[in-house]
């Protein structure tokens, strides 16, 4: 959680390297990806600060610039929920609950859903160096393992506890 501005400039660094950028900020008409992180980010740190009048003033900027982004980029990831090293590469139609817990450097393509099933409030929880490839969905009260790698469009509706491996499939399954 990013509560002092030492922390949200380490989060804003680690997701530009785990972004790939070598520019400290983002070109003017490209690197949305970036631009929508870095609003992220930024609401995340607005949100976690004590009230002020002054403080409410900047949450309510930071909310307008993370929406816009959000809807113009098509992607929903709620604030808080996503450690440092947030990679959302191909951003359009990315869901993420926002009941869910995502550990440090996940690495998500487009079409992607991180969600409840079934009309429960019980999200995932998906550890650190997770992979999660184009069009995968992950739903339910699960646990997905550090360094998981989903493949594209698998669906994974049980959790994986083991570490480091591959998964693929309707519904998914281990092929490494």
């Amino acid at each position: 959680m990013i509560k002092t501005k030492n922390d949200l400039k380490e989060y804003m660094e680690a997701d530009r390297l785990a972004l790939g950028c070598k520019r400290k900020k983002p070109r003017p008409f490209t690197d949305e990806s970036l631009r929508f992180e870095i609003a992220l980010r930024k609401y995340e740190y607005a949100l976690n600060q004590k009230d002020s009048l002054f403080i409410k003033l900047l949450r309510a900027y930071r909310l307008f610039v993370f929406h816009r982004l959000s809807v113009k980029l098509g992607v929903s990831v709620p604030p808080n929920v996503c450690g440092k090293g947030l990679a959302a590469v191909h951003y359009t139609g990315i869901v993420i609950n926002r009941k869910a817990k995502i550990g440090e450097n996940l690495r998500i393509q487009s079409g992607c859903v991180v969600g409840a099933k079934g009309g429960r409030e019980e999200a995932p929880v998906l550890g650190s160096n997770v992979y999660l490839g184009s069009g995968c969905k992950v739903l339910g009260d699960i646990y997905i393992a550090d360094g998981v790698k989903i493949g594209a469009n698998a669906v994974v509706l049980k959790s994986i506890e083991e570490p480091g491996s591959v998964w693929a499939g309707v519904p998914a399954k281990k092929i490494k």
